[in-house]
């Protein structure tokens, strides 16, 4: 029984599985994405804006990125994931392809 329980939570699709993950902070997200960037020179991987490695400062940009981010998130009705989401805008693909898989990553090593 276990098993198949196992199983089947295994082979969700990633959006179902997602509504049954509880939602991670703004606070976690943030956390997750610094350990993710890992920069000095880019603190929170923010590019856009020359925060001049001031730390406190990438920091609040990274934050109002992320409640941003969720609010387009929950008006387009949730189609994903939100880390999937907003990696998509906040670290394309085609420039960091793990930006996603290691936010994922630090958010569960947070969780244990």
């Amino acid at each position: 029984m276990r098993i198949t329980i196992l199983t089947l939570i295994l082979l969700l699709p990633a959006s179902i599985y997602a509504q049954l993950q509880p939602d991670n902070t703004d606070l976690e997200i943030l956390n997750a994405n610094k350990k993710t960037e890992n920069s000095k020179k880019y603190p929170y991987g923010i590019k856009s804006i020359n925060t001049y490695g001031n730390e406190a400062y990438a920091r609040q940009i990274c934050l109002n990125s992320i409640r941003k981010a969720k609010k387009r998130w929950e008006a387009a009705g949730k189609p994903e994931d939100f880390i999937s989401y907003m990696g998509k805008r906040y670290a394309p693909p085609t420039q960091n392809p793990n930006w996603v898989r290691l936010v994922h990553y630090f958010l569960e090593k947070k969780a244990k």
